[in-house]
């Protein structure tokens, strides 16, 4: 695996998406270890998607389950679809049938989002005082330990999608965005939520990524809704299969940070 540090984010090619889910585990199970010592409990959102699948179905062997405490770990979903929990789309459902089958969590642990709600809007608004009431945030944001995501071709990330009223909502934890292009309602954390995280991990596996991959990674601009991920104080890591990071030029991207320092630096007198 080949790893680059950028500032407060640290970017790993893996060989395949094999190796991805075993590296990513190991980063769950590092990060709710350290959770579980400082506060009693490991605070994780869960994504969806088939890398995640991939990294569920690793987390559930018992090699990788035996080291997590389950009982101390609170399981949330960064997004859902307006679905069914028996859903093929829900995301729950992979999730359960994925990996919740395999373990002994407690049920009050796992907090899915009720997609199914025939009122989207008031589904969000639920699901945002799930997530105030758990973490006892007394109206703030709530600070999750880890923030899965993954990453689509069109640079969309939880239900985060290009042109939607969501990428600007910055006061609400749950948002219900509409998605014209699919012509639904799906339920996502915003953006003011996923940047309140103390660590988020992108996960991208695939070749149909690889020319997504440099565009959110290596522009300023922020003109994919993955760029809006920025925490004020927490950590990014990317894991990237070689398939998808195929366009990714790590030398220049490294330049380019570079530069930046430089630019930054110049600004203050001598």
């Amino acid at each position: 695996m080949e790893t680059l540090k950028l500032a407060q984010k640290t970017i790993n090619i893996c060989q395949d998406s094999s190796e991805l889910a075993v590296s990513v585990a190991e980063q769950f199970i590092a990060i709710g270890k350290e959770a579980i010592e400082r506060s009693g409990r490991f605070m994780v959102a869960l994504s969806g998607g088939s890398t995640p699948k991939l990294l569920y179905s690793v987390l559930a062997a018992p090699e990788y389950s035996s080291r997590i405490v389950w009982s101390k770990t609170h399981l949330f979903w960064g997004d859902e679809r307006c679905v069914s929990h028996d859903s093929p789309e829900s995301n729950y459902k992979m999730v359960s049938e994925s990996l919740l089958s395999c373990l002994s969590i407690p049920g009050s642990n796992v907090h899915p989002i009720s997609g199914q709600d025939k009122d989207p809007l008031q589904a969000a608004r639920n699901y945002a005082q799930t997530l105030l009431e758990t973490f006892s945030a007394d109206n703030g944001v709530p600070r999750f330990d880890l923030i899965l995501l993954g990453l689509g071709t069109d640079g969309h990330t939880a239900s985060l999608f290009p042109e939607t009223e969501v990428l600007s909502e910055d006061k609400e934890l749950v948002a219900a965005s509409y998605v014209a292009k699919l012509g639904a309602y799906r339920i996502t954390l915003t953006p003011r939520t996923i940047n309140a995280a103390a660590n988020i991990i992108f996960m991208v596996a695939g070749k149909e990524k690889m020319a997504i991959i440099p565009q959110v990674l290596q522009t300023s601009a922020e003109a994919y809704p993955a760029q809006l991920i920025q925490p004020g104080n927490g950590q990014i890591e990317w894991y990237i299969d070689q398939a998808a990071a195929q366009q990714l030029n790590l030398r220049l991207l490294c330049f380019e940070q570079l530069d930046k320092l430089f630019k930054a630096i110049k600004q203050f007198p001598v």
